[in-house]
Parts: C-alpha cells; structure tokens; sequence
C-alpha cells in the first residue's frame, strides 16, 4: 500500500465520525513493498548499512561512463551520483538524495515477491541449456543468484535509457556444464551470473552496446566482435575480479564504435 492510499483512508475515517468538524491526520508509515524489502530512513551520502547496499544493488544500472557502483553498504559519492542519475532518468528531484519519493519509485519498479525489476526475471537470467537452477558454477548458487538480481537491476536501467522498450535476453547464467556444451569461453561472465546475451526489436545491437557504457558493464561484446553479430554481450566482469585493486574493463564492439 502507498502513502497517499493511506492518507486518503485516514482522511475519510476522520470525517466518517459523527460530529467531526475538523479532521487531524497522523502521519502515514513509510512505503513499503511487502515480500520484498522496506527502506525505513533517508539515505544520503554518510550513511551506511544494509539499507545503503540495497539500494545500491538497484541503481546499479545508473554508473557513470566506464564506471560502476560499488555494493559495500557504504554511500559515498559514487551512490550519490548514481542515484542523481536514477532520479533525472524518472523525473524525480535530483539531488542524489535517497528519500520516500525515490524509494516509491524503486517500489513500483521491482515485483514484491523477490525484488527482481518488474521488466525481467530470475527465469530469464537462468536460462542456461534449459535446464534451470543456480548450481554447477564456480560460486555457490546464493551468491550466483544474487549476482543475476544485480544484473537484472542493472538491465532495467539499460531498458530506460533505450526507451523502455523490450529487451530480450538470449543467454543468462550457465553452469559449467552447459557453458562447455554451448562452446563459451572458460572463464565465461555467463558462469557467475553476471552476464546476459541481448537483442531488441526496437533499437539496434549497436544502440545497446554504446549504452551500456554508461549502465555499470565493465564487459561489452558486440556487432564487429567474433561471434556476436547477431547480438550484445553486456556483463560485470570488474566487480567480479578477485583483485579488487585493478579496473577491469572488456569492451569490444567494433562496427558500434565501442572499444
């Protein structure tokens, strides 16, 4: 239930009760997403916390170009920015700022029931040979799954900027035995769940690769690439490198001008 749901409830009570000439309101609780989860403060940069990474996982998709957004629990300037960004792209009051107005909208984005984006999946991130389940790769299937919500979130993003129009995934996460059957690379993003294969109907290969730059992929495969003619590779591969110190970055789309 929303806010103003509320507060209209408590209005109309009010006045219902015989002789009520003036009616008080007490204030409405927080929005909330039931099933899902429920940011209870404001955020700003100097906050920290599980509510911080939270939201980070959600505006992941709102990095700045070649960058990303760290999921440390920590809200420095780089969440700062990348919630500005969030809030210009939905037309909120963007002064990087995490309030009831920004957690509204990021509630009437996700699906209650799991807090995947209301545009995309779980099924649709695990859909390695048809066979489902986050087991069979290098990490342990929690961690995999968590990985592909922070994918999603960052994709719904990447669906923003392109118009909101449909974007399709082709290929999600693979264990390691499918990844073998399908011919990928060994030390394939698709094995940890942090990568998706991509086309459009609406907007060209070409137009998803130079957006994604700016939607928290450190990994971009497209038109010009070996093998990837017929579809966009985006991925994160830094935030899945073990040495934390070095900026990994794989961008490689030749006829789009993404390198």
């Amino acid at each position: 239930m929303r806010v103003n749901t509320l507060k209209r409830a408590a209005v109309a009570f009010a006045l219902a009760l015989p002789g009520a000439a003036v009616a008080t309101v007490v204030a409405a609780p927080p929005a909330h997403a039931d099933g899902c989860y429920t940011w209870n403060r404001t955020l700003s940069q100097g906050s920290s916390g599980d509510d911080v990474r939270q939201l980070q996982i959600r505006v992941a998709g709102w990095a700045a170009y070649s960058g990303i957004v760290r999921v440390d629990g920590v809200y420095g300037p780089e969440t700062a920015a990348a919630v500005k960004r969030f809030q210009t792209a939905y037309g909120l009051r963007a002064d990087g700022v995490a309030g009831p107005q920004t957690f509204t909208r990021i509630y009437d984005l996700q699906k209650d029931s799991d807090c995947t984006p209301k545009h995309f999946s779980y099924a649709e991130l695990d859909n390695g040979c048809g066979k489902g389940g986050w087991a069979g790769g290098p990490l342990s299937a929690s961690a995999t799954r968590e990985n592909a919500l922070r994918t999603m979130w960052k994709l719904e993003a990447l669906r923003r900027s392109l118009g909101d129009k449909p974007l399709y995934v082709t290929s999600g996460f693979r264990s390691i035995a499918c990844n073998r059957q399908v011919g990928g690379a060994s030390d394939s993003q698709h094995l940890y769940g942090n990568a998706a294969d991509l086309i459009a109907k609406h907007r060209s290969l070409c137009d998803i690769a130079r957006s994604a730059r700016s939607r928290g992929f450190s990994g971009i495969y497209g038109p010009g690439y070996p093998d990837h003619d017929d579809h966009t590779h985006v991925d994160s591969r830094r935030e899945n490198n073990r040495d934390k110190s070095s900026n990994t970055k794989g961008w490689s789309a030749p006829d789009c001008g993404v390198k």
